[in-house]
């Protein structure tokens, strides 16, 4: 069969949940095209050859725009097989009903070929009876052999996001050593489809995939695994593979506090495999708030966990999550003093100080007593339930900052934070820092990659646009669930 696999947004790197399937469905006999919407203008030519389209949703802005396009294809062709899967597919069941025909969550490669020899002349199509839905919701989580990724489906590597750092801009691949993860943080996604489980992705297959990046030109790797110390040995072995091979190689990776500083003695081995920086999901400077989401590690820990990195030489960038139902504007103003005294400015993506808790179907934060006065309705549009701040003028701040975030996205670091800090210290009550005290927090020399937006994030007016536009010849308008 013809496939299409499309991919809306995987953080700016070329998609691996869309070369990892079409590997094992070209293995399969499938004829395998993709487009990919991060770098690539909507292709009513490739939608047109389509026998079927599945479409990877692996978090919330590719989830959203994924509907979008899934109305799109449904406007011109109503009867094409589309399916959605990857980590985000299960959380938007009552607004895809009647855009896909099957979901698929977790470990799908299996789930999703089998779908497509069901397709096929002579297969059989199943439904599911339990819910009388023609769509069928599949949760994948048996162990999965990969092939290696078949990158060459997807636009050249240098399309995509590079790594920045002392005044260059570098080629940068992307991998994963594992799937899913060994915690339950509450208002994460993994959780609801891992249940505190994950999956290891061979060293061999890792080094032969790392292997073709190379020869695309990559000079730096980022491993996007939700946790890469969820299994310290793999994790050791892995980069030790990858170094052997390519010792000139740069990478990064996801790392939580309290992993820093549960493996104090792996950081400097990790510097000469070529560690450059961790991301780190701090989320808060308040411990109250950090108890309820349930991260593991106090803000004194985020302390010594920058302290022990820096040690070593390594980089730190923090992911926040400023606002929730409990946070005030004291509590934003405490998160950009942190940013100031840790000398984290340029380390800092400016989307991640308007990040708003989001709050998918099945989220483990839905039953958490501290969030029952706040918790309104499902948004079926927006993909997450919805929450109400006490106060206004903390929903206000977030969009106004959002806002900033979005507009001066190319501008330096310094600059922005700056623009951001005259919003957010007199709304508490407080005098902005100086030009000079945030100069002192801003090292230029900050490695860093050139896509700011993280998962959490909401989709920007940008990316919406790009599956939202339509040639008249379709004549579909606007996505019935854009705001």
């Amino acid at each position: 069969m013809r496939i299409l696999l499309l991919s809306t947004y995987e953080l700016g790197h070329q998609p691996l949940h869309v070369a990892s399937p079409a590997a094992r469905l070209r293995a399969a006999g499938h004829d395998i095209r993709a487009l990919d919407l991060g770098v690539e203008e909507w292709d009513d030519e490739r939608a047109a050859w389509a026998e079927a389209v599945a479409v990877s949703v692996p978090m919330h802005t590719a989830m959203r725009l994924a509907v979008a396009s899934a109305e799109r294809l449904r406007a011109s062709r109503p009867d094409l097989p589309i399916c959605f899967y990857g980590l985000y597919a299960p959380v938007a069941r009552e607004l895809t009903e009647g855009l896909a025909d099957r979901v698929i969550a977790g470990e799908y490669e299996r789930e999703l070929v089998q779908w497509v020899a069901q397709l096929a002349p002579g297969g059989a199509v199943e439904a599911d009876t339990s819910t009388g839905s023609s769509t069928v919701v599949q949760l994948g989580r048996g162990r999965e052999e990969f092939l290696l990724p078949a990158r060459d489906v997807l636009p050249g590597l240098e399309q995509y996001a590079k790594l920045r750092w002392r005044g260059r801009e570098r080629v940068a691949g992307y991998v994963e050593a594992t799937h899913g993860c060994a915690h339950r943080c509450r208002h994460c996604p993994v959780p609801t489809v891992y249940d505190g489980k994950f999956r290891v992705v061979s060293v061999e297959s890792i080094v032969a995939d790392v292997e073709r990046l190379v020869e695309a030109g990559a000079e730096h790797l980022s491993f996007g695994d939700p946790d890469f110390l969820n299994g310290p040995t793999h994790a050791l072995a892995v980069a030790r593979a990858v170094h052997e091979r390519f010792p000139d190689l740069t990478w990064d990776a996801t790392v939580k506090v309290e992993h820093i500083l549960a493996h104090p003695k792996l950081w400097s081995t990790f510097v000469e495999l070529g560690l450059l920086f961790v991301i780190a999901a701090f989320e808060t400077t308040d411990d109250a708030q950090l108890e309820i989401l349930d991260k593991g590690h106090t803000v004194a820990d985020m302390r010594a966990a920058v302290a022990l990195l820096r040690q070593h030489g390594i980089a730190v960038r923090p992911s926040w999550m400023p606002f929730t139902p409990w946070s005030s504007v004291a509590c934003i103003a405490d998160i950009f003093d942190f940013t100031l005294e840790q000398g984290l400015v340029a380390h800092t993506d400016a989307v991640q100080f308007s990040i708003r808790l989001l709050l998918p179907d099945g989220s483990l934060l839905l039953d958490h007593p501290a969030l029952t006065p706040y918790l309104g309705e499902y948004d079926s549009a927006r993909l997450s339930w919805t929450w109400t701040h006490p106060d206004a003028e903390v929903d206000a701040l977030q969009r106004r900052l959002a806002a900033v975030a979005e507009r001066l996205a190319d501008r330096p670091a310094a600059e922005v934070f700056a623009e951001m800090a005259r919003e957010v210290y007199p709304a508490a009550g407080r005098q902005p820092p100086t030009d000079e005290q945030i100069a002192a927090a801003t090292d230029p020399d900050a490695p860093g990659l050139t896509e700011p937006w993280f998962c959490c994030a909401e989709p920007t007016e940008g990316q919406l646009t790009v599956v939202s536009r339509t040639p008249d010849v379709i004549g579909l308008g606007k996505p019935t669930w854009l705001p």
